[in-house]
């Protein structure tokens, strides 16, 4: 039985044009994350069954193939629900996520500094990745990361709360090789009230995280 599942998206094909055009969210959703989801699945099943057969051998391939499958899952996951067509702007407390706002304008000095820095990180991924905004329970601090192939550059812990994908196949059939252009662009579709909410349960799971004395 599969562990893992593709979630369906919350619109429709169509809902984030002309950010990104509909050709790109069907294949998007329905071919790369849906590969990430099967292969997170037939890992599962690998792992098993190298347990059952003492095949310790392949344990080193198929952890890698498992983390880089799952964090193609959950990241995509977050994606989708981190868009709308009726998103964009700043966040604003009159939106209700003033408390979103004022973390923002905290820990990045402003939401201009923030943006700055987030569309750095995304744009400037080697090859392929995303650029991240992540609560970081230690400090309980906002942060930027960013995350080489489904891996990389993120703190033991921290909670990815907007996700922005520089994978190629997120914008190649519409922005072609201009990624710095798709990442402008995205900031059109943010959806704040689902960010706003991601950053809210990530504070109150906060307080689960063991540090050593």
């Amino acid at each position: 039985m599969a562990i893992y599942t593709l979630p369906e998206l919350p619109y429709d094909y169509s809902a984030l044009a002309p950010v990104i055009s509909p050709e790109i969210i069907e294949l998007h959703h329905d071919k790369h994350h849906a590969a990430y989801v099967k292969g997170a699945n037939d890992t599962m099943e690998q792992l098993a069954e190298a347990r059952d057969k003492d095949q310790w051998g392949s344990i080193n391939g198929l952890e890698k193939n498992l983390a880089f499958h799952l964090s193609g899952h959950i990241l995509h996951s977050i994606y989708w629900h981190n868009m709308t067509g009726d998103g964009g702007g700043e966040p604003l407390e009159r939106d209700g996520v003033g408390e979103l706002a004022d973390a923002i304008a905290e820990h990045f000095g402003s939401y201009a500094g923030f943006k700055a820095q987030l569309t750095k990180a995304a744009a400037t991924t080697q090859g392929s990745g995303w650029g991240v905004l992540a609560y970081e329970p230690v400090s309980g601090r906002l942060v930027v990361e960013q995350v080489y192939d489904h891996q990389g550059n993120v703190g033991q812990g921290s909670v990815p709360i907007l996700v922005f994908d520089a994978w190629e196949h997120a914008f190649y059939l519409q922005y072609k090789n201009q990624k710095v252009d798709f990442i402008e662009a995205m900031w059109q579709v943010v959806n704040w009230q689902d960010v706003a909410r991601r950053y809210t349960a990530a504070k109150e799971r906060a307080h689960n995280l063991l540090l050593a004395p």
